[in-house]
């Protein structure tokens, strides 16, 4: 009998002569189904893979964890006894100190750029650093060694260098915008010095190679006189597992009490991700609405056969069909729309996305998105629940017209031919 429900459902699935009409409204459905499925898995993944992205070029020159300490100056003393204790921690793998500072950076007396100056610690191994950027440049991909003139070395971002063509080999100088030492007048006089590009970096995250130059560690501290002391700005700490941040800083925090504090890279681009969330949310919502207007076009579609077959059904009723096999064969009717639409969604989906993630087509500005391309990262978890939501609104789609088609008598069924 379920070979008989099954045969019967494709048939009802076809045309015929007197009902073409069915038919096309058939494929209707299914291309309803296929569209929504095709969207939602692309766009999904498409959000996955910004988060990714960004996720990636934020680590990349960002510490997991930073430990501060409170204070006017906000600046970290004896940091060489606290590297020890958090590098003896659990779940820290690598600890460095840091000097961060904006400054004003000239290039010609015309136009003046504020930028982010960090200092890096050069000393150890790359596999010991913090960011892959202080990797690359404790390996020496982005050269910070002695210079030509003399004068300190600088890597500098891409972007900026571009806006201020600056080259390799260049001399700019730079102006402190904190620390300033005043005059007998009491006016701030910064602290102004001479370097030379040595080289430029590009991490793909617009916001970093627009803003960022990096020098050594000692060389900054000298000009906001923090050498003497041997302040730094605070620590950077790597720890195994990035989404752990906010734990591990809570453990850290704890261990090593007032007056240090613990930021995480979580906690400082929360709002970032929050709404990309958000947004990932919404556009699955709308697009789901997709599915749901397909799911209509199924209902549409099997009301129209139980009123184009209700003769037949009322003859399949009188040769012994229960109630029960009527509703197995508009289920199952359904249900192929259903599944056919979203095996082929999912199919053009994943086609889309590989295609999209390997040739890069579309190319987006990095300075609204942080990133200068469009990412996709399918995830089988999103795949999934996006493939079993089709099937289930396919399913509730079919079971009012199957319920009406079963409940019909065999007697009006056909007397209505």
């Amino acid at each position: 009998m379920r070979r008989l429900d099954w045969f019967i459902a494709r048939r009802y699935l076809a045309s015929r002569k007197k009902g073409r009409l069915l038919s096309f409204i058939t494929w209707i459905s299914l291309g309803g189904i296929t569209v929504g499925v095709t969207a939602l898995i692309v766009v999904i993944g498409v959000m996955n893979g910004m988060q990714e992205e960004i996720r990636g070029k934020i680590l990349g020159s960002t510490p997991h964890v930073m430990i501060l300490q409170h204070g006017q100056s906000l600046r970290l003393a004896d940091w060489r006894s606290v590297v020890e204790t958090v590098r003896a921690s659990p779940g820290v793998e690598a600890a460095s100190p840091f000097v961060v500072t904006k400054v004003a950076l000239f290039r010609t007396e015309e136009y003046t750029q504020v930028a982010d100056l960090y200092g890096v610690w050069l000393e150890g191994s790359p596999d010991d650093a913090v960011t892959d950027m202080e990797a690359d440049l404790r390996a020496g991909i982005h050269d910070l060694g002695p210079t030509e003139s003399g004068l300190p070395p600088m890597v500098i971002g891409e972007r900026l260098a571009d806006r201020m063509r600056i080259f390799p080999g260049d001399t700019v100088t730079v102006m402190t915008l904190e620390s300033m030492r005043y005059d007998a007048f009491g006016r701030p006089i910064p602290s102004i010095r001479e370097l030379e590009v040595t080289g430029t970096f590009a991490t793909g995250m617009y916001e970093y190679d627009a803003n960022n130059m990096y020098v050594p560690l000692e060389w900054v501290q000298g000009m906001l006189g923090m050498r003497a002391a041997d302040e730094v700005s605070g620590l950077g700490v790597r720890i195994t597992d990035p989404g752990e941040a906010n734990r591990v800083g809570q453990a850290l925090r704890v261990e090593l009490g007032f007056p240090y504090y613990v930021e995480s890279w979580i906690t400082q681009n929360q709002a970032l991700f929050s709404a990309l969330e958000l947004e990932k949310l919404a556009m699955g919502i709308i697009l789901f609405l997709i599915v749901i207007v397909a799911a209509f076009n199924i209902v549409s579609t099997l009301v129209m056969v139980v009123v184009d077959r209700t003769s037949e059904i009322g003859i399949l009723k009188s040769m012994g069909m229960t109630d029960g096999g009527i509703l197995r064969i508009f289920l199952l009717q359904g249900l192929s729309i259903g599944v056919l639409g979203t095996v082929i969604g999912t199919s053009l989906g994943l086609g889309l996305s590989w295609f999209l993630d390997t040739y890069q087509p579309i190319r987006i500005p990095p300075d609204v998105y942080f990133i200068d391309r469009l990412p996709v990262a399918t995830q089988p978890g999103d795949v999934l629940l996006i493939m079993a939501g089709s099937m289930t609104i396919a399913l509730l789609a079919t079971i009012y017209p199957a319920l009406q088609a079963s409940r019909l008598q065999p007697v009006e069924a056909i007397r209505h031919e």
